[in-house]
């Protein structure tokens, strides 16, 4: 630990002798008048390379002291052996390729961390750290507000994997933070924006000597955001598909892996319509026994129907490619004569008749587009046989077309699918990956433009950053001693300068119709291009070529061939031909070649390289624009072998990409430079907090952008010593210069007082609303207090009238009863003295009852039912009853036992009992029944008693 933190103190200290006017500072503790600069310089470096143990623990170069190709690659080395493959570089972000997968490195939780940290700077160095930094930089509204991520490097070190994943990490961050409504929709243009992936590595990328998955084409993908952060769609901008590699396949490399994937994963049936077996041997698929990850066609066929690409389609897309490479086995013979055409062999007869019928075009017709072609004499047209080898070029040309027109609309259709409204979205994260630099044992025009692309995107690094930051530094008026870089813009000059350049020869050539001559176009190029020392010729070489000095290195291009590929020649009867196909998708990618080609004639016509270089002007326009943010690859080894680090491999491309100049920079200088108004706007609330308790006069004092940036910067570094605060910021002119320290203390200062204003607004916010609610519910409760009160009158009264009415209802009725009772209770000597109407002896008969102990019947009067008993001591069993009717209602209504067993009555009211019973002193009593109004007495006398006694104990009940 004593180690590392003595080399993070010199390394201040080396950033400190570079804000005070160069590297004094960085050598005053060795440098002796008889020691030089250079052995001062080498004790510096075997000083920092004494303890090795300690090298894998430098996050960022910056800290290394002293910076040198030597001490970087021997951090960089130490890292890769701790498996430590991001290691920050300034601005820059340095990524070694492990060549074998680190699942971990790369996982769901990892990506949540980085999003969720609250300085992701503070973390590990991480690809996610600069997708993350891009992304709050939007969040922030920093102006200007679209990003772009810059990924750079050799062939083979990685950059296709890091651009796949900081797409996965903006779809994730995107889903992650979207609302329901929404979440079908994020998942949805989520899923497509990665599935493009798999669709465009399968068409345009291939296996060559440096990759197993090296990008054929160059891509720009834009990430659409809306104003909240969320991913609402994507677009593709692809650039030069090497659509020679159809054709045409360098040593021990393979074709598009689209065409391996189909020989390993197609189906019986799929074969059978391509009349592709097994054994099936194609001269443009060398090298297919090599298997390697990407060979996989059920995910490129499963990304496709994500897309919306429907089977249908997907069968037209495959009969095409299937077509292509059956087209490829078709050869031809030279003929006896010139006016006579080249024949086919007989396996090239079969493989031609494939190929038309699998591209739904006329074999005879076909065959002759392809071995004749039409010269134009004013308005006669001439029928002339093609020779040998231009029956090869146009078979060739049209396997290229028809290939890259299929890459393009597969490109347009994906862009159709993921890409947003211009309503939709306002701000883009644009993630870069092109082809890296390439150097072959022979380089041709697709090498020629593929560097140029990197020299393009060179030139733009140093102009970003090395160039205008130190042009910068000094129109602000720091005070700064420059740090040498390698400046490409001479290179460039040489490639693309105006009025003559090899893009200007090139052009010129291809545009003249004459047959092209290697040997003059080399002639050319040295007579006008001479006195450009990037520019070179090898005179003992019988070759025709010339050889370009690049920022990565030498590159010798070959002349021959360099001319047709330019001029991109498309013959117009094999487009006329192609289409009126069949195939309904040929039709549809061929529909607007015909007007294309008549616009574009004689001296106007667009060559490959004009073409190419007009859309990487396009591209730079974009980037100029944004706010850039780099990651180099860098490739540890040339054979792709896990974990092997190779010096001389890596020191080469460390100094090619300025790696060291960048570090020198970033170390001494300042990465982060806002305007004044951008930065009183953002960070005047901190000046503004701190004068609230000030008078009113002091609030309204005018003073200057610059004075109110100072002012505020003396609130914020009071404590700190003056050497401290030239070492965090710096106010220049325009502007304020700040170290990512003082970005991070200013973010702090900012994000308290926003904090502490928050809680004040929380607290009066809360206090509004409990004053609020408790005034409510005093309302509310006088309310209710006032409503229940009324509802109780309501009550209340309601109840008094209908007790009085049920009152006055009792009291006459209980008359009523008691009229009915006492009429009721009369016996018949009562009638009979009443005035009472005689009884008819047949009812008297029939309704009698006749007891022992009664000399004369006794009248029963049936409402309903009712029963006279004579005053006798003592009612026996015997029981005499004349009428039928009347003796069932008397067993009915007493419940008689058996006393001597001589009999049993037993009836339907024997649980029942009586109802009513009445007695009067008289001596007669009465029973009713239930039916009876007269519901005096709810009992009955007890059973297990005698009877005698009966009456007594009536009267006792009821008394």
């Amino acid at each position: 630990m004593r180690e590392s933190e003595k080399s993070m103190k010199s390394a201040d200290d080396s950033r400190n002798g570079h804000k005070n006017g160069g590297k004094a500072g960085l050598l005053e503790k060795i440098i002796s008048p008889q020691t030089s600069l250079n052995d001062s310089l080498d004790g510096e470096v075997q000083e920092f390379l004494t303890d090795e143990s300690q090298l894998h623990t430098f996050d960022d170069l910056t800290k290394v002291n002293p910076v040198t190709p030597t001490t970087v690659l021997k951090c960089l080395q130490a890292r890769y052996r701790a498996q430590v493959f991001y290691t920050q570089a300034g601005c820059t972000l340095v990524a070694l390729n492990p060549f074998q997968p680190f699942p971990d490195l790369y996982s769901l939780d990892m990506m949540k961390q980085y999003h969720a940290a609250p300085q992701p700077q503070e973390l590990k160095p991480h690809v996610f750290i600069v997708a993350e930094e891009a992304y709050r930089n939007i969040r922030d509204q920093l102006e200007p507000l679209n990003q772009s991520l810059v990924v750079s490097g050799e062939s083979g070190a990685g950059k296709t994997w890091t651009s796949r994943c900081l797409m996965k990490y903006y779809a994730t961050v995107a889903a992650s933070s979207s609302a329901l409504k929404s979440q079908s929709t994020v998942e949805r243009i989520e899923r497509r924006v990665l599935d493009s992936n798999p669709i465009m590595e399968a068409f345009g990328n291939a296996c060559t000597l440096r990759n197993n998955n090296s990008s054929r084409f160059g891509k720009f993908i834009q990430l659409q955001l809306n104003s909240g952060q969320l991913l609402v769609g994507a677009s593709v901008q692809t650039y030069l598909l090497e659509k020679t590699r159809v054709s045409c396949q360098p040593a021990s490399e393979r074709n598009f892996h689209i065409f391996y994937q189909m020989m390993r994963g197609a189906t019986d049936e799929q074969r059978r319509e391509w009349k592709m077996p097994l054994n099936q041997s194609f001269d443009w698929l060398p090298n297919s026994e090599k298997q390697i990850e990407e060979d996989v066609f059920e995910e490129t066929v499963e990304a496709m129907l994500h897309m919306g690409i429907k089977a249908e389609t997907q069968r037209h897309i495959l009969r095409i490619l299937a077509g292509i490479l059956h087209l490829g086995n078709v050869k031809f013979s030279s003929p006896g004569e010139e006016h006579q055409l080249c024949q086919l062999p007989e396996d090239s007869e079969e493989s031609m008749q494939t190929a038309a019928k699998l591209l739904s075009v006329p074999a005879q017709e076909f065959v002759t587009c392809l071995r004749v072609r039409t010269l134009k004499a004013g308005k006669q047209s001439l029928l002339k046989p093609c020779s040998q080898s231009e029956c090869r070029v146009r078979r060739d040309c049209l396997a290229k077309t028809i290939y890259s027109q299929l890459f393009e609309w597969l490109v347009t259709f994906i862009n159709n699918s993921i890409c947003a409204d211009k309503s939709t979205w306002s701000s883009f994260i644009g993630v870069l990956d092109v082809y890296g630099f390439e150097c072959f044992h022979v380089n041709k025009l697709e090498q020629l433009c593929i560097n140029y692309a990197n020299e393009k995107l060179q030139q733009h690094f140093v102009a970003h950053y090395l160039k205008a930051q130190q042009e910068e530094y000094v129109s602000e008026g720091l005070q700064w001693s420059f740090v040498k870089y390698q400046d490409n813009q001479s290179c460039l000059d040489l490639l693309e300068g105006s009025p003559v350049s090899v893009f200007s020869l090139l052009n010129e050539e291809s545009r003249l119709n004459r047959a092209s001559d290697p040997n003059m176009l080399r002639v050319r190029l040295e007579k006008e291009l001479s006195d450009n020392p990037n520019i070179s010729w090898d005179k003992f070489s019988r070759v025709p070529h010339f050889t370009v000095a690049h920022y990565a290195g030498k590159v010798s291009y070959q002349i021959e061939g360099m001319v047709e590929k330019n001029k991109d020649p498309v013959p117009a009867e094999l487009m006329g031909l192609l289409q009126k196909s069949d195939n309904p998708l040929v039709c549809q990618i061929f529909a607007g070649m015909e007007s294309e080609n008549s616009t574009t004639r004689g001296l106007t016509k667009v060559t490959v390289v004009s073409k190419f270089k007009n859309s990487l002007e396009s591209l730079m326009s974009i980037l100029l624009n944004t706010t850039p943010h780099y990651t180099r690859c860098i490739k540890p080894n040339p054979d792709c072998r896990p974990l092997t680090f190779k010096q001389e491999e890596v020191i080469l491309q460390l100094e090619a990409c300025g790696i060291v100049q960048t570090i020198h920079i970033s170390a001494a200088g300042f990465p982060i430079r806002i305007p004044f108004k951008g930065f009183i706007q953002r960070y005047g609330l901190i000046l503004k907090h701190l004068k609230m308790g000030k008078s009113s006069d002091d609030l309204h004092v005018d003073i200057s952008p610059q004075q109110e940036v100072e002012q505020l910067l003396s609130v914020v570094l009071n404590q700190r010593s003056c050497d401290e605060r030239c070492s965090l910021v710096h106010c220049g002119r325009t502007k304020v210069f700040l170290t990512q320290a003082m970005l991070d203390m200013l973010e702090d200062h900012r994000r308290n007082i926003r904090s502490r204003c928050a809680l004040s607004i929380q607290c009066c916010w809360l206090r509004y609303q409990r004053r609020r609610r408790l005034a409510r519910r005093q309302s509310a409760t006088l309310i209710q207090a006032a409503v229940r009160s009324w509802l109780v009158r309501k009550q209340v009264q309601r109840w008094n009238r209908a007790a009085a009415v049920i009152q006055s209802r009792w009291k006459r009725w209980k008359t009523v009863l008691k009229l009915l009772a006492e009429a009721e209770l009369d016996d018949a000597t009562d009638l009979v003295e009443d005035g009472a109407p005689p009884v008819n002896p047949v009812v008297r008969e029939r309704g009698s009852v006749q007891l022992p102990s009664i000399q004369e019947p006794v009248t029963v009067r049936g409402w309903p039912l009712g029963l006279a008993l004579a005053s006798a001591p003592s009612i026996t069993v015997s029981l005499t009853a004349t009428g039928f009717q009347k003796l069932v209602s008397v067993v009915t209504s007493l419940n008689l036992p058996s006393r001597r067993g001589e009999y049993k009555v037993e009836t339907n009211q024997y649980k029942q009992g009586l109802a009513s019973i009445r007695a009067q002193p008289k001596g007669s009593v009465k029973l009713h029944c239930q039916r009876s109004p007269l519901l005096y007495a709810d009992t009955q006398p007890d059973l297990k008693s005698d009877v005698t006694g009966f009456n007594e104990i009536l009267l006792e009940q009821t008394l």
